[in-house]
């Protein structure tokens, strides 16, 4: 439970949300932080991993340089242990999609919320979260299939619990119509993204008109209204029947709207017209001057959607853009008892999404459960002993701080980890030694029965790229901070004393 200095309650184990709220003032903890939203941006899920394997790879490299090892030394045998183990997981470990069936999605969903609030109905949410994914594929200029995350959009609403949240065909967003008179539903929609104020027209500041005559003002206030009321009739003669704007839109020109039997929202987010504009193929409108000095709206702006309709879900109204022309869109529409829960799923189900989309763009899956972990340990522990230089001694270290994972998994369920990881590594070494027990390599830990078993065959599984990205900013991390010799840090000058 994070409170910050405005009162505001997060709850929550994310690992970068947590770090990202602390007020760190260390500059190597910061470099952590910034692990830790690295891992996020670049894989979505891992975060809390990449830090601890982080920490572990310094405390170690800490009691070598006691033991007067160079820290070049050190730094060169971490490179290389982490370009073999990464080697090691791609040729070795990972697993196509394929050869394990549909349900991997499934399953890879199911173990990325397995930790989180949402944990406990994971067949529900990871057919929610595959669903969304699937929703939104693309296909790119290279002809390769992509699953932009950000066409999927997290709609939060109180009320019923969590088992009422659903999926949404379409892109929702939590606004209203601006009047009653419009319709709910429009079919064939043609929708105009604007950033345009469509209030009444004011004087721009700086601007002075003399008037003689006090009838000329009324012509003035006349024309300030023309001016909105022509800019409506660009829109509904260019054909738009729904119209999303950023500013406001005032009541007299929600008037015309509801005449042309039109939509029209006023204070849409930015974020979110910008994302419907990419999936109607629409364009965002700052201005209506053209090159000419008039004012024009050329019907080629406007967005194209199935359907634009608006839905009631608990006490607020949610407008769906449904069916849209370039491509498709989902909204995951959460139910919960309070806000702090809602964050929670809304986190849960985030890294969830990235999860499913890194593992169908990457097409490989890993073993869960400390399995990647014990693997290269015993991997690298070999490798070691093959060196006669003085990297040996790191490639040791790095492999034994790995293990700092399944170790963490086992003390986090109550279970007696020395047992279980020391279990966990003659799985492993047999693995690795005996070439008739290869499939052994796929055993991780069962943490609810505190035993070792095969995590393949029984669903836990990552996306190869998690643990190779996790390592990879891991080790460097490590390296940037055994890098610094010195910490030399300049005090502000009191201005009292430099008077």
């Amino acid at each position: 439970m994070l409170v910050d200095d405005i009162g505001d309650v997060t709850i929550t184990n994310d690992g970068a949300t947590i770090l990202k709220m602390l007020e760190v003032e260390h500059p190597a903890a910061k470099i952590l932080v910034e692990l830790a939203e690295l891992q996020d941006q670049e894989v979505g899920d891992g975060t809390t991993s990449v830090v601890i394997i982080a920490a572990e790879l310094l405390r170690r490299a800490n009691d070598l340089v006691r033991n007067k090892i160079h820290p070049t030394s050190i730094i060169s045998g971490y490179r290389l242990a982490m370009r073999e183990s990464c080697k090691f997981v791609e040729q070795h470990l990972a697993r196509s999609i394929e050869s394990l069936g549909k349900d991997t999605l499934l399953n890879a969903a199911k173990t990325s919320m397995s930790s989180k609030n949402i944990g406990s109905d994971p067949d529900f949410f990871a057919a929610m979260v595959v669903d969304a994914v699937l929703a939104i594929k693309t296909i790119d200029d290279t002809g390769s299939y992509k699953y932009p995350i950000k066409s999927v959009n997290i709609l939060k609403a109180h009320g019923k619990s969590a088992h009422e949240s659903r999926l949404i065909k379409g892109y929702g967003i939590n606004i209203t119509r601006a009047a009653q008179g419009m319709p709910k539903y429009v079919a064939n929609a043609k929708i105009a993204l604007l950033d345009v104020n469509l209030q009444k027209e004011k004087m721009k500041m700086g601007v002075q008109i003399l008037v003689k005559d006090p009838l000329e003002l009324e012509r003035i206030r006349a024309k300030e209204l023309d001016i909105t009321r022509d800019r409506i009739k660009l829109l509904l003669d260019a054909g738009a029947n729904v119209i999303l704007t950023t500013k406001g839109i005032d009541d007299m020109a929600l008037k015309y709207f509801v005449e042309a039997g039109a939509i029209a929202c006023r204070r849409v987010p930015k974020e979110d017209l910008k994302r419907i504009a990419r999936c109607s193929g629409g364009k965002l409108i700052s201005s209506f001057a053209d090159m000419e000095g008039n004012e024009s709206f050329d019907s080629a702006c406007l967005g194209a959607a199935g359907f634009v309709g608006e839905e009631r879900v608990g006490d607020d109204d949610i407008l769906v853009v449904g069916d849209t022309k370039e491509s498709k869109s989902a909204t995951l529409l959460l139910r919960g008892a309070n806000d702090m829960m809602l964050d929670e799923m809304d986190r849960a189900l985030h890294d969830s999404l990235c999860i499913v989309q890194r593992t169908l763009e990457s097409n490989t899956v890993v073993a869960g459960g400390g399995a990647v972990e014990a693997a290269l340990s015993i991997y690298l522990e070999m490798l070691a002993t093959t060196l006669g230089s003085r990297e040996q001694l790191a490639i040791a270290e790095f492999a034994e701080a790995l293990l700092v994972i399944p170790k963490v998994l086992a003390v986090n369920a109550a279970k007696d980890a020395t047992d279980l990881v020391a279990k966990l590594r003659a799985y492993h070494h047999t693995a690795q030694t005996n070439p008739a027990k290869k499939h052994l390599s796929g055993f991780g830990l069962d943490l609810v029965n505190g035993v070792v078993r095969n995590n393949i065959e029984e669903g836990v599984l990552e996306p190869a790229m998690s643990k190779i990205k996790s390592i990879q900013f891991a080790t460097e991390a490590a390296i940037t901070i055994l890098r610094i010799d010195d910490l030399i840090k300049l005090e502000k000058e009191d201005e009292e004393e430099a008077a």
